[in-house]
């Protein structure tokens, strides 16, 4: 058998059907209390019917909230993934309390009594509905169903003892025998639409499922089958029936009462109430495939479970990269596939047996998908933090490459420069101690002294441009005058940055001028700037070459690292056709 287990992995249904198997905790005393509510409630109703001495088949009717109650409170614990206990437990209390009420004098517990008679169907109708989902409705119809019984509860009960004279109830303000029996007649006709409908809606499933979910859902089949019954006794008068309508009540109270043992025997028998699994669901935040993998054929009982991931290929391999053979139809192993995003990510082969309980195989892939999600998520923070690391080591690479260049240039230049005029100074102090003339010796030290200067500006220019102390606009001017190839500036009107993003904004520029004219062999460069509030835009467009890739060398990969470092963005773009663009864009906080 094939299926969908989860629709990706993080997607709200598969989260929703992991988050489920963590079981609440809850305050000590809090399942005693409940029993002890429960028997408490059971003996109310039982025990004045007894004494009485009434018929046999009133005292089945009065076992039956007992019934509901008990199972449902089983369920409810043992299952807390699910949401069936629960309406179990208050379908048992809702058919209690009526029942409790008529045997009380006054109005107020016999408008109780009989406005709430039927109050139980709003949980056992729900329960039919959603038994292989949890307790949640899904469809359409669930909720269509699920409001009619609201409304027969709500609306229609209480509008009939408004006009029913034969109830001395606190709702009763216009007596009309007419009235009444109209109201009764809709409420009547409502509660056997929603019986056939629930039934119908439960057949529909039942034969649209497999096998195995046929036989997952013949407690909702059975509990049907007996809202039916229970329509029919509302809905026809059996008074004084016969041999007949004695047998459909016998029928139908045992039926009603035997029914939460059949839903609570499914529930119990599903793999899901395995006490291991709620812990390992607990756990996938940070769990992985392979691990996951292993835990998941631990709790299920099935040694060969295995999650295979989908290859480009159509392939499948497992946790440990060896390739998977999905199997058929018909063999003893089934798959159910996991999509993300609508592709088929994974499959999970499993033993067919778990098809007895299709929402554990789906609460599986929902596991299985997140595990997947969570080691792509892994691999992206990996990929993220290489690249974080390698940006910051061309970073590093880099300022030692400057600092080895500016120390070069010292010794080189200037220093080599002030060591000579510092020897031509020693010079001229000797021939004037002499009397000789120094005039030539002084202009050659002057000229050396200039030159060094001269040196020195550029190579503070390099470190920081002091025209940026001017601003961004008046240092990038300085720049395209300087340039080698014909530039211009378009400066927009804007707020000042902040100083490291002008200085990161003068060495793109600074940059991607030198390259048009070093590589591009271009003829104009324009230079734009826009500033706005939160951010400082700065292209250099050149009508050269073209070509120019930011992976084949270190000059535009190192000013992507400097604009990255502030949380910028370096684009390139350069056809093969001619021209390039350079745009940075830097942003900062206001």
């Amino acid at each position: 058998m094939a299926g969908d287990a989860v629709a990706g992995p993080l997607n709200r249904r598969g989260a929703e059907l992991v988050d489920r198997f963590a079981a609440p905790v809850r305050r000590r005393g809090f399942w005693p209390a409940l029993w002890a509510v429960a028997v408490a409630a059971e003996l109310g109703v039982l025990v004045p019917v007894v004494q009485r001495g009434a018929e046999p088949l009133e005292v089945i009717f009065r076992l039956i909230g007992g019934s509901f109650a008990a199972c449902g409170l089983i369920a409810w614990r043992r299952r807390p993934d699910s949401r069936s206990g629960l309406l179990m437990t208050a379908a048992g209390f809702a058919f209690l309390l009526p029942e409790l009420s008529r045997d009380q004098d006054g109005p107020f517990p016999q408008t109780v009594a009989a406005w709430l008679s039927d109050l139980w169907t709003v949980f056992f109708v729900p329960l039919l509905l959603t038994y292989l989902t949890g307790g949640r409705l899904r469809t359409l119809a669930d909720r269509v169903l699920v409001a009619a019984v609201v409304v027969e509860i709500v609306v229609l009960s209480p509008l009939w003892l408004v006009f029913a004279a034969d109830q001395p109830t606190l709702l009763l303000l216009f007596p009309d025998p007419r009235v009444a029996e109209a109201v009764d007649t809709v409420q009547r006709a409502l509660y056997l639409a929603i019986s056939v409908g629930t039934a119908a809606v439960v057949t529909a499933r039942w034969r649209a499922a497999s096998p195995p979910g046929r036989r997952a859902m013949l407690p909702s089949v059975a509990g049907a089958l007996c809202l039916l019954l229970y329509a029919a006794l509302l809905t026809v008068d059996l008074v004084g029936g016969g041999p007949r309508a004695e047998i459909l009540l016998w029928v139908t109270a045992c039926s009603v009462a035997l029914v939460p043992l059949a839903f609570l025997a499914g529930l119990l028998r599903s793999r899901l109430a395995r006490g291991g699994l709620a812990g390992l669901f607990g756990e996938l935040h940070d769990m992985q495939p392979d691990r996951l993998q292993a835990a998941l054929a631990r709790v299920l009982g099935d040694p060969a479970f295995t999650i295979a991931s989908a290859g480009p290929d159509g392939t499948f391999v497992d946790t440990g990269g060896r390739l998977v053979t999905l199997p058929g139809p018909g063999a003893d192993r089934a798959v159910a596939t996991v999509h993300r995003d609508g592709a088929q990510v994974a499959a999970m082969v499993y033993d067919r047996s778990l098809d007895d309980d299709p929402e554990l195989v789906e609460a599986v892939g929902g596991a299985a998908a997140i595990a997947l999600e969570n080691r792509l998520l892994q691999a992206q923070s990996d990929a993220r933090l290489a690249e974080l690391q390698a940006s910051r080591q061309r970073l590093v690479t880099a300022a030692d490459a400057e600092r080895r260049r500016i120390e070069r240039n010292l010794h080189d230049g200037a220093q080599q420069r002030l060591v000579t005029l510092a020897l031509q100074l020693s010079l001229i102090q000797r021939r004037i101690r002499d009397g000789h003339d120094a005039t030539a010796l002084v202009a050659t030290a002057s000229d050396e002294l200039a030159a060094s200067l001269t040196e020195l500006r550029e190579l503070a220019r390099g470190i920081h441009p002091a025209a940026l102390e001017q601003g961004l606009e008046t240092a990038l001017d300085g720049l395209v005058l300087r340039s080698a190839v014909p530039a211009r500036l378009v400066a927009e009107p804007g707020p000042r940055p902040p100083r490291q993003v002008e200085f990161a904004a003068y060495f793109v520029a600074s940059e991607a001028l030198a390259n048009a004219a070093k590589y591009a062999h271009a003829s104009a460069v324009t230079v734009r700037l826009m500033r706005g509030d939160t951010v400082a835009v700065i292209e250099i467009a050149d009508d050269g070459t073209g070509g120019a890739d930011p992976a084949g060398g270190s000059g535009l990969r190192g000013l992507a690292d400097r604009v990255e470092a502030l949380g910028g963005r370096l684009r390139v773009s350069s056809p093969p056709d001619g021209g390039t663009v350079v745009t940075a864009e830097l942003p900062w906080s206001s």
